[in-house]
């Protein structure tokens, strides 16, 4: 049985992104939002990067660290974890193509 699909819109610094998830993890995925919106906009405030996509990486990297490094008395399902990741950022990817118009017409 397909799981119930469920559209969310999510903001990142200031832009809203409309991503598709299963209803069961909506709640689990605007959490994942507000944590990287709050990584993204240390990262700008510190200064030291600039861009949008600079920024995400080294918001992905730190994220990505903080979890590899986390003490050894918390249990953490690493597979579970990474089929995580790659399905966010599968939806990233996703509606980020479809607003990369909007971007390229501020850059102009």
């Amino acid at each position: 049985m397909a799981r119930e699909q469920k559209a969310l819109d999510i903001y990142i610094m200031g832009r809203e992104y409309r991503i598709s998830c299963p209803e069961s993890e909506a709640e689990a995925l605007l959490q994942a939002a507000q944590y990287l919106d709050i990584k993204m906009r240390e990262i700008r405030e510190q200064g030291k990067v600039i861009g949008i996509e600079r920024i995400a990486v080294m918001a992905a990297l730190n994220m990505a660290f903080e979890m590899l490094n986390r003490p050894a008395g918390l249990p953490v399902d690493i597979d579970a974890a990474q089929r995580r990741i790659e399905t966010m950022e599968a939806r990233i990817d996703e509606a980020l193509r479809s607003q990369t118009g909007l971007f390229d017409a501020a850059a102009s």
